[in-house]
Protein backbone atom coordinates (compact mmCIF):
# COMPACT_ATOMS: atom_id res chain seq x y z
CA UNK A 1 0.00 0.00 0.00
CA UNK A 2 2.47 2.40 1.29
CA UNK A 3 5.11 0.20 1.89
CA UNK A 4 6.33 -2.25 4.73
CA UNK A 5 3.06 -3.15 6.88
CA UNK A 6 3.70 -4.25 11.09
CA UNK A 7 1.57 -6.47 12.76
CA UNK A 8 0.71 -5.15 16.06
CA UNK A 9 -2.28 -7.67 17.47
CA UNK A 10 -5.25 -10.23 16.70
CA UNK A 11 -8.89 -9.39 17.86
CA UNK A 12 -12.01 -11.05 17.00
CA UNK A 13 -9.40 -13.32 14.81
CA UNK A 14 -8.35 -10.56 12.30
CA UNK A 15 -4.71 -9.23 12.11
CA UNK A 16 -3.89 -5.63 12.91
CA UNK A 17 -1.23 -4.22 10.79
CA UNK A 18 0.03 -0.28 10.99
CA UNK A 19 1.32 0.87 7.95
CA UNK A 20 4.83 2.90 8.67
CA UNK A 21 2.66 5.92 7.59
CA UNK A 22 0.59 5.54 10.40
CA UNK A 23 3.61 6.55 12.66
CA UNK A 24 3.03 10.07 10.72
CA UNK A 25 -0.32 10.40 11.01
CA UNK A 26 -0.25 9.28 14.98
CA UNK A 27 2.54 12.07 15.40
CA UNK A 28 1.13 15.36 13.28
CA UNK A 29 -2.17 14.20 14.77
CA UNK A 30 -0.78 14.74 18.29
CA UNK A 31 0.93 17.46 17.82
CA UNK A 32 -1.76 19.71 16.48
CA UNK A 33 -3.98 18.62 19.24
CA UNK A 34 -1.30 19.58 21.65
CA UNK A 35 0.37 22.65 20.07
CA UNK A 36 -3.04 23.66 18.51
CA UNK A 37 -6.51 22.52 19.29
CA UNK A 38 -6.56 22.09 22.69
CA UNK A 39 -4.24 25.27 23.52
CA UNK A 40 -6.99 27.24 22.00
CA UNK A 41 -9.82 25.64 23.03
CA UNK A 42 -8.80 25.29 26.57
CA UNK A 43 -6.30 28.11 27.44
CA UNK A 44 -4.21 28.45 30.34
CA UNK A 45 -3.25 24.64 31.11
CA UNK A 46 0.59 23.35 31.48
CA UNK A 47 2.16 22.08 28.18
CA UNK A 48 2.53 18.63 30.07
CA UNK A 49 -1.54 18.72 30.38
CA UNK A 50 -2.30 19.69 26.89
CA UNK A 51 0.46 16.75 25.41
CA UNK A 52 -1.20 14.16 28.03
CA UNK A 53 -4.66 15.35 26.05
CA UNK A 54 -3.09 14.90 22.75
CA UNK A 55 -1.71 11.66 23.50
CA UNK A 56 -5.25 10.47 24.69
CA UNK A 57 -6.66 11.39 21.93
CA UNK A 58 -4.30 9.86 19.29
CA UNK A 59 -5.28 6.97 20.75
CA UNK A 60 -8.69 7.49 20.60
CA UNK A 61 -8.80 8.03 17.20
CA UNK A 62 -6.72 4.98 16.98
CA UNK A 63 -9.72 2.83 18.43
CA UNK A 64 -12.15 4.69 16.65
CA UNK A 65 -10.63 4.25 13.29
CA UNK A 66 -10.14 0.79 14.44
CA UNK A 67 -13.71 -0.25 15.69
CA UNK A 68 -15.05 0.89 12.58
CA UNK A 69 -12.85 -0.98 10.17
CA UNK A 70 -13.84 -3.47 12.69
CA UNK A 71 -17.04 -3.18 11.52
CA UNK A 72 -16.55 -4.08 7.95
CA UNK A 73 -14.89 -7.00 8.48
CA UNK A 74 -17.10 -8.57 10.96
CA UNK A 75 -19.93 -7.87 9.00
CA UNK A 76 -18.22 -9.17 5.20
CA UNK A 77 -17.52 -12.37 7.83
CA UNK A 78 -20.73 -13.21 9.15
CA UNK A 79 -21.85 -12.67 4.92
CA UNK A 80 -18.54 -15.26 3.98
CA UNK A 81 -16.70 -13.22 2.41
CA UNK A 82 -12.95 -13.26 3.25
CA UNK A 83 -10.58 -10.30 5.06
CA UNK A 84 -6.59 -10.80 5.59
CA UNK A 85 -6.69 -8.31 8.01
CA UNK A 86 -6.97 -4.54 8.69
CA UNK A 87 -4.46 -1.98 8.33
CA UNK A 88 -3.87 1.67 9.53
CA UNK A 89 -2.21 4.22 7.44
CA UNK A 90 -1.57 7.61 7.17
CA UNK A 91 -5.31 8.14 5.84
CA UNK A 92 -6.72 6.02 8.28
CA UNK A 93 -7.11 2.66 8.00
CA UNK A 94 -8.37 -0.18 5.78
CA UNK A 95 -10.29 -3.48 5.96
CA UNK A 96 -8.38 -6.10 3.55
CA UNK A 97 -10.97 -8.29 1.88
CA UNK A 98 -9.48 -10.55 -0.44
CA UNK A 99 -13.45 -10.86 -2.77
CA UNK A 100 -15.73 -8.67 -3.52
CA UNK A 101 -19.55 -9.02 -2.44
CA UNK A 102 -21.83 -11.07 -4.73
CA UNK A 103 -25.08 -9.18 -4.31
CA UNK A 104 -25.96 -5.87 -3.71
CA UNK A 105 -27.57 -6.32 -0.24
CA UNK A 106 -24.07 -7.43 0.88
CA UNK A 107 -22.50 -4.78 -0.05
CA UNK A 108 -24.82 -2.48 1.73
CA UNK A 109 -24.63 -3.76 4.62
CA UNK A 110 -21.07 -4.37 4.30
CA UNK A 111 -20.50 -0.63 3.55
CA UNK A 112 -22.99 0.92 5.96
CA UNK A 113 -21.42 -1.20 8.45
CA UNK A 114 -18.48 1.25 9.62
CA UNK A 115 -20.53 4.46 9.38
CA UNK A 116 -23.09 3.20 11.71
CA UNK A 117 -20.46 1.99 14.25
CA UNK A 118 -18.80 5.72 14.23
CA UNK A 119 -21.84 6.92 14.72
CA UNK A 120 -22.38 4.61 18.02
CA UNK A 121 -19.11 5.44 19.14
CA UNK A 122 -19.87 9.29 18.92
CA UNK A 123 -22.83 9.10 20.65
CA UNK A 124 -21.24 7.15 23.51
CA UNK A 125 -17.86 9.23 23.67
CA UNK A 126 -20.25 12.29 23.94
CA UNK A 127 -22.01 10.38 26.69
CA UNK A 128 -18.68 9.84 28.66
CA UNK A 129 -17.86 13.74 28.47
CA UNK A 130 -21.68 14.15 30.08
CA UNK A 131 -21.04 11.89 32.77
CA UNK A 132 -17.78 13.12 33.09
CA UNK A 133 -19.04 16.69 33.28
CA UNK A 134 -21.81 15.30 35.90
CA UNK A 135 -19.28 13.95 38.08
CA UNK A 136 -17.20 17.44 38.52
CA UNK A 137 -14.62 16.19 36.51
CA UNK A 138 -12.47 19.12 34.89
CA UNK A 139 -13.44 20.56 32.04
CA UNK A 140 -10.75 19.95 29.68
CA UNK A 141 -10.78 16.34 30.56
CA UNK A 142 -14.00 15.88 29.63
CA UNK A 143 -13.18 17.83 26.13
CA UNK A 144 -11.37 15.38 25.22
CA UNK A 145 -13.95 12.50 24.77
CA UNK A 146 -15.97 15.55 23.78
CA UNK A 147 -13.18 15.87 20.98
CA UNK A 148 -13.46 12.61 20.46
CA UNK A 149 -17.24 12.35 19.81
CA UNK A 150 -16.81 14.53 17.33
CA UNK A 151 -14.15 12.98 15.50
CA UNK A 152 -16.43 9.80 15.03
CA UNK A 153 -19.40 11.94 13.70
CA UNK A 154 -17.22 13.78 11.49
CA UNK A 155 -15.79 9.92 10.57
CA UNK A 156 -19.03 8.98 9.87
CA UNK A 157 -20.02 12.00 7.72
CA UNK A 158 -16.82 12.20 5.54
CA UNK A 159 -17.30 8.30 5.05
CA UNK A 160 -20.73 8.65 3.69
CA UNK A 161 -19.95 11.32 0.97
CA UNK A 162 -21.36 9.03 -2.38
CA UNK A 163 -17.99 8.42 -4.40
CA UNK A 164 -16.41 5.07 -4.31
CA UNK A 165 -14.27 3.78 -2.46
CA UNK A 166 -15.47 5.79 0.47
CA UNK A 167 -18.74 4.04 2.33
CA UNK A 168 -20.84 6.26 0.70
CA UNK A 169 -19.68 5.23 -2.52
CA UNK A 170 -19.95 1.85 -1.96
CA UNK A 171 -23.76 2.45 -0.45
CA UNK A 172 -24.07 4.60 -3.99
CA UNK A 173 -22.64 1.20 -5.54
CA UNK A 174 -25.26 -1.34 -4.04
CA UNK A 175 -28.11 0.91 -4.83
CA UNK A 176 -27.17 1.33 -8.98
CA UNK A 177 -26.24 -2.52 -8.62
CA UNK A 178 -29.57 -3.22 -7.06
CA UNK A 179 -31.13 -1.08 -9.60
CA UNK A 180 -29.87 -1.90 -12.61
CA UNK A 181 -28.66 -5.16 -11.84
CA UNK A 182 -24.68 -4.65 -13.86
CA UNK A 183 -21.65 -4.00 -11.08
CA UNK A 184 -19.98 -3.33 -13.51
CA UNK A 185 -21.88 0.14 -14.37
CA UNK A 186 -22.81 0.66 -11.32
CA UNK A 187 -19.22 1.01 -10.50
CA UNK A 188 -18.53 3.13 -13.20
CA UNK A 189 -20.28 5.43 -11.99
CA UNK A 190 -19.81 5.23 -8.08
CA UNK A 191 -16.12 5.62 -9.13
CA UNK A 192 -16.28 8.61 -11.20
CA UNK A 193 -18.36 10.25 -8.32
CA UNK A 194 -15.53 9.16 -6.27
CA UNK A 195 -12.56 11.13 -8.87
CA UNK A 196 -15.17 13.88 -8.73
CA UNK A 197 -14.96 14.39 -5.23
CA UNK A 198 -11.79 13.84 -4.79
CA UNK A 199 -10.71 16.56 -7.20
CA UNK A 200 -12.98 18.91 -5.07
CA UNK A 201 -10.47 18.03 -2.05
CA UNK A 202 -7.96 19.03 -4.01
CA UNK A 203 -9.62 22.28 -5.09
CA UNK A 204 -10.28 22.68 -1.44
CA UNK A 205 -6.76 22.57 -0.63
CA UNK A 206 -5.64 24.65 -3.09
CA UNK A 207 -7.47 27.30 -1.93
CA UNK A 208 -6.55 26.55 1.79
CA UNK A 209 -2.81 27.01 0.84
CA UNK A 210 -3.13 30.28 -1.27
CA UNK A 211 -5.37 31.51 1.33
CA UNK A 212 -1.89 30.43 4.13
CA UNK A 213 -3.24 27.66 5.76
CA UNK A 214 -0.55 25.68 4.09
CA UNK A 215 -0.47 22.48 6.48
CA UNK A 216 -4.20 21.74 6.12
CA UNK A 217 -4.15 23.03 2.23
CA UNK A 218 -1.66 20.43 1.55
CA UNK A 219 -3.28 17.54 3.65
CA UNK A 220 -6.55 18.25 1.64
CA UNK A 221 -4.60 17.63 -1.12
CA UNK A 222 -2.93 14.76 -0.26
CA UNK A 223 -6.65 13.33 0.83
CA UNK A 224 -8.22 14.74 -2.61
CA UNK A 225 -5.50 12.80 -4.89
CA UNK A 226 -5.68 9.36 -2.82
CA UNK A 227 -9.66 9.38 -3.49
CA UNK A 228 -9.12 9.80 -6.76
CA UNK A 229 -6.46 7.37 -7.36
CA UNK A 230 -8.55 4.89 -4.87
CA UNK A 231 -11.53 5.60 -6.98
CA UNK A 232 -9.96 4.69 -10.28
CA UNK A 233 -8.22 2.02 -9.12
CA UNK A 234 -11.32 0.46 -7.58
CA UNK A 235 -12.80 -0.08 -11.44
CA UNK A 236 -9.59 -1.27 -13.33
CA UNK A 237 -9.72 -3.89 -10.32
CA UNK A 238 -13.44 -4.89 -10.70
CA UNK A 239 -12.62 -5.12 -14.95
CA UNK A 240 -9.57 -7.35 -13.99
CA UNK A 241 -11.72 -9.76 -11.87
CA UNK A 242 -14.15 -9.90 -14.68
CA UNK A 243 -12.06 -10.55 -17.01
CA UNK A 244 -10.34 -13.12 -14.85
CA UNK A 245 -14.28 -14.83 -13.81
CA UNK A 246 -14.28 -18.50 -14.57
CA UNK A 247 -10.49 -18.85 -14.75
CA UNK A 248 -8.47 -21.02 -13.02
CA UNK A 249 -4.19 -20.97 -12.43
CA UNK A 250 -3.77 -23.47 -15.31
CA UNK A 251 -5.26 -20.96 -18.18
CA UNK A 252 -2.42 -18.74 -17.07
CA UNK A 253 0.42 -20.77 -16.02
CA UNK A 254 3.93 -21.87 -17.90
CA UNK A 255 4.70 -25.64 -17.86
CA UNK A 256 8.24 -25.30 -18.22
CA UNK A 257 9.48 -23.63 -15.33
CA UNK A 258 12.82 -23.57 -14.07
CA UNK A 259 13.70 -25.93 -11.21
CA UNK A 260 16.95 -26.72 -9.27
CA UNK A 261 17.89 -30.31 -8.78
CA UNK A 262 18.32 -31.50 -4.87
CA UNK A 263 21.99 -33.00 -5.74
CA UNK A 264 23.44 -29.02 -7.03
CA UNK A 265 25.76 -27.74 -4.79
CA UNK A 266 25.14 -24.16 -3.50
CA UNK A 267 28.09 -23.01 -5.99
CA UNK A 268 26.09 -24.38 -8.24
CA UNK A 269 23.35 -22.80 -7.85
CA UNK A 270 24.61 -19.51 -7.36
CA UNK A 271 26.64 -19.66 -10.79
CA UNK A 272 24.24 -21.60 -12.72
CA UNK A 273 20.87 -20.05 -11.34
CA UNK A 274 20.99 -17.15 -9.01
CA UNK A 275 23.81 -15.06 -11.57
CA UNK A 276 21.80 -16.43 -15.33
CA UNK A 277 17.79 -15.82 -13.93
CA UNK A 278 16.26 -12.67 -12.56
CA UNK A 279 14.15 -14.80 -9.97
CA UNK A 280 14.49 -14.70 -6.00
CA UNK A 281 13.13 -18.04 -5.36
CA UNK A 282 13.65 -21.29 -7.36
CA UNK A 283 11.77 -24.82 -6.92
CA UNK A 284 13.92 -27.63 -5.87
CA UNK A 285 12.22 -31.12 -7.64
CA UNK A 286 13.13 -34.67 -7.75
CA UNK A 287 10.88 -36.57 -10.37
CA UNK A 288 8.48 -33.45 -10.54
CA UNK A 289 7.75 -33.59 -6.96
CA UNK A 290 8.28 -30.01 -5.04
CA UNK A 291 10.87 -30.37 -2.21
CA UNK A 292 11.13 -27.10 -1.15
CA UNK A 293 12.20 -23.86 -2.25
CA UNK A 294 15.85 -22.07 -2.29
CA UNK A 295 16.81 -18.72 -2.32
CA UNK A 296 20.15 -16.39 -2.46
CA UNK A 297 18.85 -15.40 1.37
CA UNK A 298 19.96 -19.77 1.80
CA UNK A 299 22.95 -19.24 0.01
CA UNK A 300 23.74 -16.30 1.72
CA UNK A 301 23.61 -18.41 5.05
CA UNK A 302 26.00 -20.96 3.93
CA UNK A 303 30.02 -19.95 4.79
CA UNK A 304 31.46 -19.78 1.27
CA UNK A 305 34.16 -21.93 1.98
CA UNK A 306 31.11 -24.76 2.46
CA UNK A 307 29.57 -24.00 -0.82
CA UNK A 308 31.07 -26.99 -2.52
CA UNK A 309 30.37 -29.35 -0.17
CA UNK A 310 27.09 -28.03 0.76
CA UNK A 311 23.88 -29.37 -1.66
CA UNK A 312 20.82 -27.29 -2.37
CA UNK A 313 18.61 -30.13 -0.36
CA UNK A 314 20.15 -29.45 3.03
CA UNK A 315 19.62 -25.47 3.18
CA UNK A 316 16.18 -25.21 1.23
CA UNK A 317 12.98 -24.97 3.12
CA UNK A 318 9.02 -25.30 2.67
CA UNK A 319 8.07 -23.05 0.29
CA UNK A 320 4.33 -22.34 1.80
CA UNK A 321 1.48 -20.59 0.64
CA UNK A 322 3.43 -16.86 0.18
CA UNK A 323 5.06 -19.02 -3.11
CA UNK A 324 2.74 -21.80 -4.44
CA UNK A 325 -0.56 -22.15 -5.30
CA UNK A 326 -2.90 -24.74 -6.32
CA UNK A 327 -3.65 -25.28 -9.98
CA UNK A 328 -7.20 -25.30 -9.94
CA UNK A 329 -7.54 -22.28 -7.77
CA UNK A 330 -9.25 -18.83 -9.07
CA UNK A 331 -7.18 -16.91 -11.31
CA UNK A 332 -8.38 -13.40 -9.71
CA UNK A 333 -7.85 -14.83 -6.49
CA UNK A 334 -4.08 -15.82 -7.35
CA UNK A 335 -3.20 -12.48 -8.42
CA UNK A 336 -5.05 -10.57 -5.64
CA UNK A 337 -2.25 -13.11 -3.57
CA UNK A 338 0.48 -12.01 -5.72
CA UNK A 339 -0.45 -7.97 -5.20
CA UNK A 340 -1.02 -8.41 -1.84
CA UNK A 341 2.06 -10.06 -1.14
CA UNK A 342 4.04 -8.36 -3.35
CA UNK A 343 4.83 -11.61 -5.58
CA UNK A 344 5.72 -11.79 -9.05
CA UNK A 345 5.57 -15.76 -9.59
CA UNK A 346 3.84 -18.07 -7.83
CA UNK A 347 4.96 -22.12 -8.31
CA UNK A 348 1.56 -24.03 -9.45
CA UNK A 349 0.96 -27.23 -7.52
CA UNK A 350 -1.20 -30.18 -8.13
CA UNK A 351 -0.95 -32.50 -5.04
CA UNK A 352 2.99 -32.77 -4.31
CA UNK A 353 3.77 -32.08 -8.13
CA UNK A 354 5.14 -29.13 -9.64
CA UNK A 355 3.05 -28.34 -12.85
CA UNK A 356 3.95 -25.26 -13.72
CA UNK A 357 4.77 -21.15 -12.90
CA UNK A 358 2.63 -18.19 -12.58
CA UNK A 359 4.17 -15.36 -13.33
CA UNK A 360 2.52 -11.70 -13.28
CA UNK A 361 3.78 -10.74 -15.96
CA UNK A 362 1.55 -12.98 -17.97
CA UNK A 363 -1.41 -11.81 -16.19
CA UNK A 364 -0.70 -8.45 -17.08
CA UNK A 365 -0.21 -8.66 -20.40
CA UNK A 366 -3.36 -10.88 -21.12
CA UNK A 367 -5.40 -8.08 -19.87
CA UNK A 368 -3.29 -5.32 -21.84
CA UNK A 369 -4.59 -7.52 -24.94
CA UNK A 370 -7.76 -8.24 -23.71
CA UNK A 371 -8.54 -4.41 -22.85
CA UNK A 372 -7.14 -3.60 -26.50
CA UNK A 373 -9.84 -5.82 -27.77
CA UNK A 374 -12.59 -4.30 -26.06
CA UNK A 375 -11.65 -1.17 -27.46
CA UNK A 376 -11.42 -1.89 -31.00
Amino acid sequence: MFGESYSLFRILGFEIRANVTWLFLALLITWSLAAGFFPFVYPDLAPTTYWSMALVGMLGLFFSLLFHELSHSVVARAYGLPVGGITLFLFGGVAEMTAEPKEPKVEFWMAIAGPIASVVLGVAFYGVAVTMEGLGVPDHIAGVARYLGFINFLLAAFNMVPGFPLDGGRVLRAALWHWKGDVVWATLWASRMGQGFGLLLVALGVVSFLGGNFIGGMWWILIGLFVRAAAAAGYKQLLTQQALKGKTVRRFMTTDPVTVPPETTVEQFVEEYLYRHDYDVFPVVRDGRLLGCASLRQAKAVPREEWRQTRVSDVCQDCGDVNTVDVDEDAGEALNRMQQNENGRLMVTEGPRLVGMLVLKDFLRYLQIRGELEKA
